[in-house]
């Protein structure tokens, strides 16, 4: 089994039990950062280990960076191979907010050149729905060795957004609730508004009504209709601190869109230098 996007529930609740299957719980709130790991500890998928997004899936924040820096590539290599991930590993990643948190973490291991990586598509919800089955047993992991190095490709830089914005070479989607983007409604970052040019495409556009990723040809014709003309090669994707960004991400390759960038920064360190501009309203 190699699985590259989503897995569903019932085949998940049905493979339990191989060796080389990684289950990551990435469950999390930005406004209680300690809540996901106390639902781990109530109750998880079996043999599932925990991903903490500031702790495992973030490196320390500096005065300019955004609140998720990427990792330190040596850092996320000994949490991958802590976690008993290696080159034969299939991952897979859950959560309870539609894929929102363990996108990254399907990010993270695709810039470290990890492929064999899924997001449970309707998160525990669904593996609940689908009889699976849940544990408060802690889980003992035998380490190995986890090789890979981060793709420079994947990823674009506050002055790649801001060049390609200002000769019109790139679309910046940002995955961020309408009135965030608007300016209307702020909670987490210094400055209201959006990056000046970027495109509003809310990470929730990508799910029906039960969380789950709507079906790749659904995908592909609504990203068609925000993408307009742009190739997927020329989008980079955005939100507030580049968590919701890789879900855009991983919807455009479910629609079998790919070659899109992500900036890790997004707005929360794009609006931290004061030099920079800032859009309010709902149009680029």
């Amino acid at each position: 089994m190699t699985l590259e996007t989503i897995i569903d529930a019932s085949v998940l609740a049905n493979t339990l039990g191989n060796a080389d299957l990684r289950i990551i719980d990435c469950r999390f709130d930005l406004g209680q950062p300690a809540l996901g790991r106390t639902l781990y500890t109530t109750s998880h998928i079996v043999g599932s280990v925990y991903a903490h997004l500031d702790e495992d899936l973030s490196g320390p924040r500096t005065p300019w960076s955004g609140r998720h820096p990427l990792p330190d590539p040596k850092a996320l290599t000994d949490t991958f191979g802590r976690w008993g991930i290696d080159r034969n590993t299939q991952v897979i990643a859950y959560d309870d907010s539609a894929g929102m948190y363990a996108a990254r973490l399907w990010w993270l291991l695709r810039w470290m050149g990890h492929k064999a990586v899924a997001v449970l598509d309707g998160g525990l919800k669904a593996f609940v729905s689908a009889g699976g089955t849940l544990s408060t047993t802690p889980v003992l992991i035998t380490s190995r060795s986890f090789e890979g190095s981060p793709d420079p490709d994947v990823c674009a830089s506050i002055d790649d957004v801001a060049l390609g914005l200002a000769g019109h070479r790139r679309l910046v989607l940002d995955a961020r609730a309408p009135e965030r983007y608007a300016g209307e409604f702020e909670p987490l970052d210094p400055r209201a508004g959006h990056i000046p040019g970027a495109t509003n495409h809310p990470y929730t556009a990508n799910l029906d009504t039960d969380g789950r990723f709507l079906s790749p040809s659904t995908l592909r014709a609504r990203l068609a209709k925000t993408l307009g003309s742009w190739p997927a090669e020329q989008v980079i994707s955005s939100c507030g601190s580049g968590v919701t960004a890789c879900h855009t991400l991983l919807a455009l390759e479910i629609a079998g869109l790919r070659g899109a960038r992500l900036y890790p920064g997004s707005y929360s360190e794009w609006c931290r230098d004061a030099a920079r501009p800032v859009a309010t309203g709902y149009s680029p």
